[in-house]
């Protein structure tokens, strides 16, 4: 029995030892994709330059190239695909990014412009597609610092995941975003304004239950961890206490590990009234002197509703506060030029 344990631990660790080699393969093939398509728009840009400026020739020596490399390489080298790596070199050329905000930069190569690149082409892809160079470094930085996925890019992108933590955030730290993404810090660095519950599937309009709300978040929560950002784990939904012979339920109780802090979260699927804030204010009090353990930092509550009147917000929490936040949501994707409109009317 013990020599049947010892092998099964030995194949193991050989299968895990290749399995690890076929991602850094996968991963280094990748990047040297990347830096080729980066290369061959350069040198695509260098012909169209040497040769005729007219529209006519830039199209018909794409086509040559296109019917030559995939003669010789087989997919990927349509038309389609040349201009883009010709749109690749000539955004990246002109954009070189910190490289403070990426760790063992120093082992990848540089281009010629002082340009690394850190993602695959299908994140470039999208990336590319993105006019302003701060949200396109933000973007570019996050990727890379969260490991996300080429979906899971185009989900936070969509959902304006810039704009709604620029409308969170003072001027000077909205140019933190492009230089370092986001940083979790203090409380109100995981706080966003709206959250966007697309996952959930459910109607703009609220014809649902707290509970129907509750249930498709639990059901979809990879989807709303990657919404919430950096550091959460779940511990658990209508977590129960009980204080002066009364129970208490917190709808969904999260622990971030950057800020060692709880992070309790409250759904009201209308408009968030006072009471809403007194009752949040009594379970994070609960959580600061009941639960929390003393290394750990004071707990922060979220009311995540419908809708708000901000007023009533800042007159319900204490000037100084920064535990208990109140946030709309909403079950569509929000539309970027009215986001953008608001930041313009903020600054």
């Amino acid at each position: 029995m013990q020599d049947k344990k010892s092998s099964d631990k030995f194949i193991s660790q050989v299968v895990q030892l290749f399995r690890d080699a076929k991602r850094r393969m996968s991963m280094a093939v990748n990047m040297a994709m990347v830096y080729s398509y980066y290369e061959a728009g350069r040198l695509i840009i260098d012909e169209e330059q040497n040769g005729s400026e007219r529209a006519a020739y830039g199209k018909y020596i794409l086509q040559e190239l296109s019917v030559r490399l995939t003669e010789e390489f087989g997919r990927g080298f349509s038309y389609e695909n040349l201009k883009l790596m010709r749109r690749f070199y000539m955004v990246y050329s002109k954009d070189v990014i910190s490289d403070s905000a990426f760790s063992n930069s120093e082992q990848l190569p540089m281009t010629v412009e002082g340009r690394r690149f850190y993602l695959s082409w299908s994140h470039y892809l999208i990336l590319m597609r993105i006019n302003n160079v701060e949200e396109r470094h933000f973007y570019e930085i996050e990727a890379y610092r969260n490991g996300w996925s080429k979906d899971e890019l185009g989900r936070q992108y969509g959902s304006s995941l810039y704009e709604r933590l620029a409308l969170s955030r003072e001027k000077e730290e909205v140019m933190r975003l492009a230089l370092e993404g986001q940083q979790i810090e203090k409380p109100d660095d995981i706080f966003k304004d709206p959250y966007v519950l697309e996952f959930t599937g459910l109607p703009e309009e609220p014809v649902y239950s707290e509970t129907d709300l509750e249930k498709r978040l639990i059901d979809n929560l990879q989807m709303f961890l990657l919404e919430l950002g950096r550091g959460f784990t779940f511990v658990g939904r209508q977590v129960r206490f009980t204080f002066e012979e009364e129970h208490y339920r917190v709808d969904l109780v999260f622990f971030n590990r950057l800020l060692r802090c709880f992070v309790l979260f409250d759904l009201k699927v209308g408009q968030l009234k006072h009471q809403d804030i007194g009752q949040m204010q009594m379970y994070v009090n609960y959580y600061d002197r009941k639960v929390k353990l003393e290394n750990e930092n004071p707990t922060i509550g979220i009311i995540i509703c419908k809708d708000k009147k901000d007023a009533v917000v800042e007159m319900t929490l204490p000037e100084d506060n920064n535990q208990i936040f109140a946030s709309k949501y909403q079950t569509v994707l929000p539309s970027k030029e009215e986001l953008r409109q608001l930041i313009s009317e903020k600054e």
